[in-house]
């Protein structure tokens, strides 16, 4: 009688495991995508505006402080540098410092630094209004500052609830008793935000400041 030879069939063992991606990430990306089509609607009036008023812009754009923005700028620009800083660190999964040095810092360190330049960002643009309010440059007194005080404005108001979650995900490092995936994944998805807001606001200066 011929012998008949049954196999077994058992899963490969280099078969690689289907990784889903993070929710939360890819929320945040879809988010951020309404988020550029909210910023093109406002750089659409604005040019629309520029383009009837021709004029008008040239006038009152030589009331805008050009090196000032610029300093501005480069702060915020700066800020998205410490931002990544602390995204490495939720990354080692370092929420706090282990020394002095920068080198030794966490996340912790490195999101109060953005935080700082965040702030002075805001306050200098605030300053930058409170001066142009006093040359007669409002959001109702004509067509130009109506496009620049919604353009920076709506800016400035994304900036600030960065600053403000840059604030939650700080407190939440200080109220979990270990740092884990969540916290870091919280980190990561406000430095999508923050970096978010910085092109932004390039885009912005470019626009308003540059191409006067």
């Amino acid at each position: 009688m011929e012998s008949v030879t049954s196999t077994v069939l058992t899963p490969r063992a280099t078969t690689p495991a289907i990784n889903r991606p993070n929710s939360v990430a890819v929320g945040t990306i879809v988010w951020l995508g309404s988020e550029v089509m909210f910023f093109a609607g406002l750089f659409a009036i604005y040019f629309t505006l520029r383009s009837t008023s021709p004029d008008l812009w040239a006038a009152q754009t030589e009331k805008l402080n050009v090196p000032f923005a610029t300093i501005n700028t480069i702060i915020l620009v700066i800020s998205s540098f410490w931002c990544q800083f602390g995204v490495f660190a939720a990354e080692r999964m370092q929420p706090r410092r282990t020394g002095w040095k920068p080198t030794q810092w966490g996340m912790v360190e490195w999101f109060f630094l953005t935080y700082a330049f965040g702030a002075i960002f805001v306050a200098g643009q605030v300053w930058e209004y409170a001066t142009l309010v006093s040359e007669h440059v409002t959001l109702s007194s004509d067509a130009y500052g109506s496009a620049f005080y919604l353009t920076t404005g709506f800016h400035a108001l994304h900036v600030t609830g960065g600053l403000i979650a840059f604030l939650l995900v700080i407190g939440r490092v200080f109220a979990v008793k270990n740092f884990g995936h969540k916290e870091a994944t919280s980190a990561i998805v406000v430095s999508y935000y923050w970096h978010f807001v910085d092109v932004v606001w390039i885009g912005l200066f470019l626009v308003i400041y540059v191409l006067k």
